[in-house]
């Protein structure tokens, strides 16, 4: 198949699975629809086992917003798919270049659009396409167009038409064909500036051969004094975070015990300082170890010096958790305190990259490059995962549980909280998730949710 058939094909794949629906199962449907010919429109030298990854999670991102319908399955099955069609084009550009090649093509969709010869067949065009083009598709177009334009100009005009009661709602119809064609369009036929390409080099991960002699930074300071310069900065900011450790420990393990209201504060404050330190301290080596301090024969000692900084932010990060930890076990667990568990794991994960670009001698990019599929992991980890179910079934254990809470604050805790009716002999709150459920399982097919439908 060529260009132009995925892009109808998908536009009106996208008609008939949301016509007159909700959002639910049918975007598990299309996204599915969207990795498997996605997959197999890919050449073969382009079919990477990251391709093959991508559309793993494609499919599975997919199943679960089919499963959940929330948010971060939304943006699961959204980011999935955008990498898997950036990837079956082009395997060595880097991710990162994704984000301006996305808006480009959104903000030029328009004029890329009339470009017909671009992404339409030039010749050797079968007779049934060209009579379907000719006789059908631009004179409806043309037809759809006048048509709004005369019935906002006259009622009598419009009249002929409204008065009448039609089984297709063809505003809906219409709107959801220039949508779905949108989203092809830009999907299958998307373009990548020749200005990327040049400059794709300007995010590889190693050092040129150009770039491994040490050099001074900047004009005013030569090589010598900028490394004697990042030693003490090193030994100074080692001493210091040292001294923040004990005190920081001690404030949090050793002080007298303090209401929940001051506690929440304390540990929310004090995380944010872990992260914004661990933030900085990437920030400074990033500094110091930009170019020529990498491969400077007689920067061992600020090399070392760094490391041992390193070490101490995640002496840091799990002290944060382990507070973080305590907090959940005496008061519960909520998803800003699991929210700050994978706060703390990519911080720490960002300080291991950053010891890696060290020892390895990267550049300042890799962090960021790699960075990216942990964000990526991060997000596919919350939407596969059922947390609400999670956090309910816990805090069930405890004597003090909320129960309005987590029936109104958590998503999908109704099967958690059924059992703990059950328990409890609580009919009212059983009555209640059975209607919550029923309206969930009561909508039409694409509509569905299918967890809810998993609910007996």
């Amino acid at each position: 198949m060529k260009t132009h058939h995925y892009i109808f094909l998908t536009a009106i794949l996208f008609v008939i699975v949301f016509y007159d629906q909700e959002v639910g199962l049918n975007l598990g449907i299309l996204g599915i629809s969207y990795a498997v010919l996605t997959l197999f429109r890919t050449p073969e030298k382009n079919k990477t086992r990251t391709l093959y990854a991508l559309f793993a999670t494609s499919i599975l991102s997919s199943i679960a917003f089919a499963w959940f319908g929330d948010f971060p399955s939304f943006i699961a099955v959204v980011s999935s798919l955008l990498l898997m069609g950036y990837k079956s084009k082009n395997r060595r550009l880097k991710v990162l270049f994704l984000i301006p090649v996305f808006i480009v093509n959104c903000c030029t969709s328009f004029c890329r659009f009339f470009s017909f010869d671009e992404w339409l067949p030039k010749k050797n065009v079968p007779g049934l396409w060209q009579k379907t083009l000719a006789f059908i598709l631009i004179p409806l177009v043309l037809v759809s167009v006048f048509f709004g334009i005369y019935s906002a100009g006259s009622n009598h005009f419009a009249a002929l038409f409204t008065d009448y009661e039609w089984d297709l709602n063809i505003w809906q119809i219409f709107c959801l064909s220039v949508l779905g064609f949108f989203i092809a369009f830009n999907y299958w036929n998307y373009a990548v500036e020749k200005l990327i390409y040049k400059n794709n080099h300007v995010l590889d991960n190693d050092f040129s051969k150009d770039s491994r002699v040490p050099k001074a930074t900047y004009s005013f300071l030569d090589l010598d004094a900028e490394r004697m310069s990042g030693v003490i900065s090193f030994v100074l900011l080692n001493v210091l975070l040292v001294f923040f450790i004990i005190t920081y420990n001690y404030e949090q393990f050793y002080e007298a015990v303090k209401t929940p209201v001051q506690l929440s504060e304390e540990t929310h404050e004090r995380v944010n300082a872990v992260i914004m330190s661990i933030v900085m301290a990437i920030l400074v080596i990033m500094f110091y170890f930009k170019s020529g301090f990498n491969f400077d024969p007689k920067a061992g000692l600020l090399k070392i010096l760094a490391k041992i900084w390193i070490f101490l932010n995640a002496i840091l990060v799990v002290s944060a958790a382990l507070k973080n930890y305590e907090y959940i076990v005496n008061y519960a667990f909520t998803y800003k305190r699991l929210g700050v568990f994978a706060f703390l794991l990519l911080s720490l994960v960002g300080l291991v990259l950053t010891y890696i670009k060290i020892q390895k001698q990267k550049r300042n990019i890799f962090l960021v490059n790699t960075m990216i599929w942990f964000f990526y992991g991060t997000v596919l980890v919350c939407s596969y995962f059922n947390w609400g179910g999670f956090i309910t079934s816990q805090n069930m254990k405890r004597k003090d549980f909320a129960v309005n809470y987590h029936l109104t604050s958590i998503n999908f805790s109704e099967k958690a909280l059924l059992k703990y009716a059950d328990e409890k002999n609580d009919q009212k709150l059983r009555n209640t998730l059975q209607n919550k459920v029923k309206n969930e399982t009561s909508k039409t097919f694409l509509s569905k949710i299918l967890y809810y439908q998993t609910i007996k």
